[in-house]
């Protein structure tokens, strides 16, 4: 089945970051197109069983920022 997924990209360093948003999952690579092709690739294996049964546990952070 094809799903289609959003995800963010931005430069940092030498490394091109592309991360999905609805799937906390991300990976890298020297070009847009490659942090991309990266991604997918990511997503795939994600996705592929055994999926994991162990739920990670969400927590909420107080942090003081300057104003």
């Amino acid at each position: 089945m094809l799903k289609k997924y959003n995800a963010f990209v931005w430069h940092e360093d030498d490394w091109y970051i592309a991360q999905c948003v609805e799937v906390d999952v991300a990976s890298h690579g020297h070009s847009t197109e490659e942090a991309l092709l990266n991604l997918k690739e990511a997503l795939e294996l994600h996705f592929t069983p055994p999926i994991a049964t162990i739920t990670p546990g969400a927590y909420t952070l107080e942090v003081e920022v300057p104003v």
